[in-house]
């Protein structure tokens, strides 16, 4: 089996996200070897993991060489340096275009699907401007802002597009084609997912954090109180990047999101100068400012005892009292726990083979239903 298949293998075994792939192959030594002690490590701790056939990951690598693309994989130098900084960067990335955009100062353009004409003017100056100037613009190729930044993007310089789904599949539909033109003129189409892989709910959040992550700045155009915008504003605050916000009218509820990041600590944004003075050479070691709580992104889930899974002692144990059923930043649980932070990644690994626990984007943990 050749290292680039075992990896890919690894990334799509159900059962392995990103923190989980990360701490396995640091402490197994290589992909190869995680595989060959995964049933080892389910017998044990009673976890379930779903390996593909050889076969099938294979024709995934057939798939993406025909489409002209190619796999980027986390540690290795071509992946995106910006991303990897981020506690759950995705195992694998599959792009299609220019992957050396990837390690340009980039920034992420977001907002509104259901942008005004206004606001989609904007994110094309933006874009143009800032495309001028060599730094790349990324979005997440849905409609209104995305697109407008994209197509901004590409008047004059180069941008980078984050799917939901798969490299094959055009989410919206009716981008098919801006999807096309990014990867044959210079751009950079990229997915986390495997190709024939639909768009659904869940993709989203993961797909925000990449726009996020290959970012040195986001900037928010349009966004309501609550919406997908703003979560990709807090994971950006939560990875270190610098947060702007155009001001819109009070009236537009389209701008109510985006008007009170200005009002928490968010940078003013009228042009991509206000951007570019701005715009740091690396990521902060902390956010610009704390956001407001956000609400729950997805319902409480009520705690299930079962009788063959008894209760944790010891470390996790007490890990386990700190963790509830709504997410909870791990940085959260350090801090209110007696363990170091290699040792508390030690417990959640474990809790999290064990199924007791989900690591979420954002480096948040949450309860599991059998937790």
């Amino acid at each position: 089996m050749s290292v680039s298949l075992a990896r890919l293998r690894l990334a799509r075994t159900e059962g392995v996200g990103p923190l989980t792939w990360r701490r396995l192959m640091q402490r197994f030594g290589s992909a190869e070897a995680v595989l060959s002690a995964l049933p080892g490590i389910a017998a044990r701790r009673g976890s379930q993991f779903s390996i593909p056939p050889e076969a099938d990951i294979a024709r995934e690598m057939e798939d993406v060489a025909r489409m002209g693309g190619q796999f980027l994989f986390l540690n290795d130098e071509d992946y995106p340096p910006l991303l990897a900084l981020l506690h759950d960067a995705p195992m694998v990335l599959a792009v299609v275009g220019d992957p050396g955009l990837l390690h340009r100062s980039a920034v992420a353009i977001v907002g509104a699907r259901n942008a005004s004409a206004g606001g989609r003017r904007i994110a094309e100056d933006m874009a143009e401007e800032l495309a001028a100037q060599g730094i790349a613009v990324v979005s997440g190729l849905a409609r209104g802002i995305d697109t407008a930044a994209h197509q901004g993007a590409l008047r004059k310089g180069a941008t980078i597009a984050v799917l939901p789904g798969g490299l094959d599949i055009a989410y919206p539909p009716e981008n098919a084609a801006l999807q096309s033109r990014i990867a044959e003129e210079g751009g950079v189409v990229v997915a986390e997912h495997a190709p024939g892989t639909a768009p659904l709910a869940r993709h989203f959040p993961k797909r925000n954090r990449i726009v996020a992550g290959l970012a040195l700045g986001v900037v928010v155009i349009e966004a309501a109180e609550r919406s997908g915008t703003l979560i990709t504003a807090r994971l950006a605050l939560e990875a270190g990047r610098e947060i702007f916000a155009v001001p819109g009218s009070p009236l537009d509820p389209r701008c109510r999101g985006s008007n009170d990041l200005i009002r928490q600590g968010a940078h003013l944004a009228e042009s991509a100068a206000d951007i570019v003075e701005n715009l740091p050479e690396a990521p902060r070691e902390g956010p610009l400012f704390t956001p407001r709580p956000a609400p729950a992104e997805a319902p409480e889930i009520a705690f299930l005892s079962r009788p063959d899974h008894p209760e944790a002692q010891g470390d996790a144990g007490q890990i386990l009292d700190l963790i509830g059923n709504t997410p909870v930043s791990v940085d959260e649980v350090l801090r209110r726990c007696h363990l170091s932070a290699p040792g508390l990644q030690a417990v959640l690994t474990d809790l999290e083979l064990d199924g007791r626990v989900e690591l979420l984007p954002g480096n948040r943990v949450l309860r599991s239903a059998q937790g």
